[in-house]
C-alpha cells in the first residue's frame, strides 16, 4: 500500500465515514466536549463490538482483528476528520502498542483481549511535568517490593487518563540513570495511591489528565529495565497515527472551506471564483495532499518492516503538523468574519490541530530527530 489503498481498505474506509458522519456530527462533538468523560458509551460499543475496531491491530491471538499499521491509520484517519470523542487513541493506539511491544505472551493473552472488545479502556501515561515525549524525561520511580512494584511521581497530559481503568505506566527503576533503567508498569486505574485530575486543554475534544502516584502498586510489564526500545517504537506508531489523524482533519478543513467558498456571495459572484481564493485553495490542497502522502508511507513503513521508521514517523508527524495547523488558518480566513466566532465549526478542528502540533513532540523536535536519524 506504498502508492495506493486496496479494494478492501477503500471499502474500509468507506464504511467508517458513513459511521461516522452518523454518529459523530458536530452537534454530537459539541455535546460531548463538555462533557467530563468526553465520549458515548453507546458509539463505543458500537465502534468496538460491531466495527471491531478497538482491536484493528491486535493479533487474532489476543483477540484482536489481525490487521496492519495501515489499516489502523485508515481508521484513526477517518476519526479525525469527524473529531470523534472517544479513548481510541489512547486505547489501542497507545496503550495496546506499549503492551503488544513490551508484554510478556502471558502478559499479552491476560490484557489484549480486554483492550480489543473494548470492555478495557487503557492509556499510556509517559510524559511528565517537563512535557518531553521521551524516555530521558522520565523521572517517575519503582521501587521493587517481592515481586511487585510501587511507583511515585506525576505524569501529566495523560490522554483519557481520568477514565482509564488500565494504565500502563514508564517509570524507571529506583538509582537508575539512562534508557537502560526504564521500564513500563500497568496499573489499574482505581487501584490505591492513584490520584487523577482532568486538565484545561485549548481541545476539549481530547481530554488530557494529570495522574499523582504515592506508593501505588504495580505489575512489571515484560523485562525490568528492558522496555526503553518498546516504548520507542510504541511512540513511532503513535506518531505515525497521530499524522494519519490529522492528515483526516486537515482534508476535511479543506473541503468545508471550498464549499463555502463556493456558496458566499460577494459583489454579486462567489467568492470561489476569485484569483485570490483559488491560489490560496491550491495551496491549501497541495499542503494536504503532500501530508497525506507521507503520513500514508510511513504507516506502510511499518507494515513492511522497513529500517527507516523512526526517520519517516518524524517526517510525517512533522509535515503534517505543519499542514493541519496552516490549513485550519486558511479555512478560518476563507469563512471571513464568521471564522472566528464560535457558532461556526472551524475552530474546533483548529483546536484539535493546534494540540496535535505538540502531542507527542513539536515539528522542531521531530526535524531534529529525523536528521539525527538520516545522519545529516
Amino acid at each position: 500500500m506504498k502508492f495506493s489503498f486496496t479494494d478492501e481498505q477503500a471499502e474500509f474506509r468507506n464504511v467508517l465515514r458513513r459511521f461516522l458522519e452518523d454518529k459523530s456530527p458536530t452537534t454530537e462533538v459539541r455535546r460531548l466536549m463538555e462533557t467530563d468523560t468526553g465520549s458515548d458509551p453507546d458509539v463505543w460499543r458500537q465502534l468496538s463490538q460491531d466495527l471491531g475496531l478497538t482491536g484493528i491491530h491486535i493479533p487474532e491471538a489476543y483477540g484482536g482483528q489481525g490487521f496492519g499499521i495501515s489499516e489502523l491509520a485508515i481508521a484513526v484517519e477517518e476519526m479525525g476528520r469527524s473529531l470523534l470523542c472517544a479513548p481510541f487513541f489512547a486505547s489501542t493506539v497507545l496503550a495496546a502498542t506499549a503492551i503488544l511491544k513490551s508484554g510478556t505472551e502471558a502478559q499479552k493473552k491476560a490484557v489484549l483481549p480486554g483492550i480489543a472488545s473494548g470492555d478495557t479502556i487503557a492509556t499510556l501515561a509517559l510524559a511528565e511535568a517537563s512535557g518531553e515525549w521521551t524516555t530521558d524525561g522520565i523521572a517517575m520511580t519503582a521501587t521493587q517490593q517481592g515481586d511487585r512494584y510501587r511507583l511515585n511521581g506525576t505524569k501529566s497530559f495523560v490522554l483519557d487518563g481520568h477514565t482509564a481503568g488500565l494504565l500502563v505506566v514508564a517509570a524507571r527503576s529506583e538509582g537508575s540513570a539512562g534508557r537502560n533503567g526504564v521500564s513500563l508498569f500497568t496499573v489499574s486505574g482505581d487501584a490505591p495511591g492513584v490520584e487523577r485530575a482532568l486538565l484545561k486543554s485549548t481541545d476539549p475534544t481530547r481530554k488530557i489528565a494529570r495522574i499523582t502516584f504515592s506508593d501505588a502498586e504495580a505489575e512489571l510489564l515484560g523485562t525490568e529495565g528492558t522496555t526503553a526500545a518498546a516504548i520507542d517504537s510504541t511512540l513511532d506508531v503513535a506518531a505515525i497515527c497521530l499524522a494519519n489523524e490529522m492528515a483526516g482533519g486537515a482534508d476535511r478543513l479543506l473541503e468545508d472551506a471550498i464549499d463555502y467558498a463556493k456558496m458566499r456571495v460577494q459583489f454579486g459572484r462567489a467568492i470561489a471564483s476569485f484569483q485570490s481564493l483559488k491560489h490560496k485553495a491550491a495551496d491549501m490542497l497541495l499542503d494536504v495532499e503532500l501530508a497525506k502522502s507521507a503520513a500514508y508511507y510511513a504507516a506502510a513503513a511499518v507494515d513492511d518492516g522497513d529500517d527507516d521508521v523512526p526517520a519517516v514517523a518524524s517526517l510525517a508527524k512533522a509535515a503534517t503538523a505543519d499542514a493541519y495547523m496552516q490549513t485550519a488558518i486558511h479555512a478560518v480566513q476563507i469563512h471571513g468574519g464568521i471564522g472566528f466566532t464560535w457558532d461556526n465549526d472551524t475552530h474546533l478542528w483548529f483546536k484539535r490541530a493546534k494540540s496535535s502540533e505538540v502531542f507527542l513532540g513539536g515539528s522542531a523536535y521531530h526535524r531534529e530527530r529525523l536528521m539525527q536519524q538520516w545522519n545529516v
